[in-house]
């Protein structure tokens, strides 16, 4: 097994949907975006950076990454140190639209190449929250993400699976109350916690 130091440098290089990209809607060349490290005690896996994303190198630099942030009850330094948290997508790269403007799903090969691997790597990690179906699918098997979500207690002090903090999932927020009432108070304090 490589270096971690060596390991992020290969995630960084990495081209394996070179071409893919190149016959998106989006027609782009692959920018990693690895944030990662092997003092992080919090790990944050959603699925693919974004558009914004793709341009700035910093995952969640869009109004997704501000309600995430809010959600955690962390501010922009906290989040974006790296010795602290580390943000570990399904995908490393922007997948690109398809016909429609959507994003595409994360490319599986992403995950079956790094995934593994990085998770031997980061061995302190103390919490993992897993965002959206992609994430959690991978990672618990599950295929419903309100029932996931609902049943967070089940996963154990270590896992919270979240819905993604996209604007999109206003209308599911307000229809969950005990998300905001429940759910995010254990968060709060979790990563207080480790924090």
């Amino acid at each position: 097994m490589p270096s971690f130091k060596a390991h992020i440098a290969n995630i960084r290089a990495c081209t394996l949907c070179a071409e893919k990209f190149a016959q998106t809607h989006t027609a782009h060349s692959p920018r990693p975006v690895a944030w990662l490290s092997q003092s992080a005690k919090v790990m944050i896996i959603g699925q693919a950076p974004g558009a914004r994303v793709h341009e700035s190198g910093r995952p969640f630099t869009d109004p997704s990454g501000d309600r995430l942030r809010d959600w955690m009850g962390v501010d922009e330094a906290t989040f974006y140190d790296q010795s602290k948290l580390a943000i570990f997508p399904m995908a490393f790269c922007f997948p690109g639209y398809n016909a429609k403007g959507s994003d595409l799903p994360p490319p599986k090969i992403c995950s079956t190449t790094w995934r593994d691997q990085t998770l031997k790597l980061m061995p302190q990690v103390e919490l993992t929250l897993l965002i959206g179906g992609y994430a959690q699918t991978w990672h618990l098997k599950t295929k419903n993400v309100t029932q996931t979500v609902m049943n967070w207690r089940e996963f154990g002090p270590n896992i919270i699976p979240l819905p993604h903090p996209s604007w999109r999932n206003t209308g599911w927020i307000k229809k969950n109350p005990w998300f905001e009432t429940e759910l995010l108070p254990h968060l709060r304090n979790r990563i207080t916690d480790l924090i």
